[in-house]
C-alpha cells in the first residue's frame, strides 16, 4: 500500500483502562473524559455492566454515576473503548512460538537454560603405537600429526561437553601385561595442554601367552569449565604399562575413533 512520509512502522492496540479503589458510593472519577456511558465498558466483580439511564451506570466528562452503591470488597475497573492505545510493543504473553522465526533466537539471547549453543565432530582413523611406560605419545592423525579436536566457546560462562570415543588395542608381549594409560588434555588458545582426564591401567592384565590383543574402546564424559571465548583444543595421548604394547585405531575403516565437543550454555 502507498504512503507518503517514512515507512510506518507495524503497531499493536490495546484500550485504555482504568481500575477503581471501591467504598460505600456510587460516583468515581474517570482518568479520561467520555461523551456518554457507552465509550466505557465497566467490570464490577469480573461482570460487565448495562450503559444508560435507569440501568447500571451513566457517564459524562470524567463524572461516573452508578445506580447501585458499590461495596469495598468490590472489584471494579473500565475500559475506555474510545481510547485505543497503539504501540510498536506487542502486548504481555501475546507471542507464540509459532509467531518466532527459525533463526530469529541466537545463542547471545538463548541464555540461562543450559541449551547446546554448538557441536563440532572430530574423527580420526588414524594409527599408531607406543611401548613406552614411562612418556606419552600423542594419538596421531591419518597424516601423522597430533589429531586435534577444537571448539571456540561464545561465552567465557560456557562449559564443554567432551564425548570421546577412542579404539584402543593393548598387545601383550611375552609376560608382559596387556594394559594402558590414555589421557584427555585441552588447550586453551595458544596456551599447553592440560589433562582433564586420565584412565590409568586400561585393558587388562594376564590374559594368556604372547600375542594376546585386548579391544577397548574409551569413552568417559567429560565437563570441561575452560572460562574463555578462545578456542579450545581437545587431544588424547597413550602410553603403555607393564611392558606390552598399546595402540589406536589398528583398521582405518572399522575402528574409527570420534569426539563430539558440545558448548553447553550458562
Amino acid at each position: 500500500m502507498a504512503y507518503i512520509g517514512p515507512e510506518p512502522a507495524e503497531s499493536f492496540t490495546s484500550f485504555a483502562t482504568q481500575e477503581f479503589s471501591t467504598s460505600a458510593t456510587t460516583s468515581y472519577t474517570l482518568d479520561h473524559a467520555v461523551a456518554n456511558e457507552n465509550e466505557i465498558a465497566l467490570f464490577v466483580n469480573n461482570v460487565r455492566q448495562q450503559p444508560g439511564s435507569g440501568k447500571a451506570y451513566t457517564a459524562t466528562g470524567t463524572a461516573l454515576t452508578l445506580s447501585a452503591a458499590t461495596a469495598s470488597t468490590d472489584t471494579m475497573y473500565c475500559i475506555f473503548l474510545g481510547r485505543a492505545l497503539q504501540t510498536v510493543t506487542p502486548a504481555t504473553n501475546s507471542i507464540t512460538t509459532a509467531m518466532i522465526s527459525d533463526d530469529a533466537v541466537t545463542a547471545a539471547k538463548a541464555t540461562g537454560f543450559g541449551k547446546i549453543g554448538q557441536a563440532v565432530t572430530g574423527t580420526n582413523n588414524g594409527y599408531n603405537t607406543s611401548s613406552s611406560s614411562t612418556s606419552f605419545t600423542d594419538v596421531l592423525s591419518a597424516s601423522g600429526t597430533t589429531w586435534e579436536t577444537a571448539i571456540t566457546p561464545t561465552a567465557t560462562s560456557s562449559k564443554i561437553l567432551v564425548l570421546p570415543s577412542v579404539y584402543i588395542r593393548n598387545y601383550r608381549n611375552g609376560s608382559n601385561d596387556a594394559r594402558g594409560t590414555i589421557n584427555m588434555m585441552a588447550k586453551i588458545g595458544s596456551g599447553s595442554y592440560a589433562e582433564i582426564d586420565v584412565a590409568n591401567d586400561f585393558g587388562g592384565y594376564d590374559y594368556g601367552g604372547s600375542g594376546v590383543l585386548v579391544d577397548n574402546q574409551y569413552v568417559p564424559i567429560q565437563l570441561y569449565s575452560p572460562s574463555t571465548t578462545s578456542e579450545v583444543k581437545i587431544k588424547f595421548q597413550i602410553k603403555a604399562d607393564g611392558g606390552g604394547t598399546i595402540q589406536t585405531s589398528w583398521e582405518s575403516t572399522t575402528h574409527v575413533s570420534r569426539v563430539t565437543l558440545l558448548e553447553v550454555l550458562a
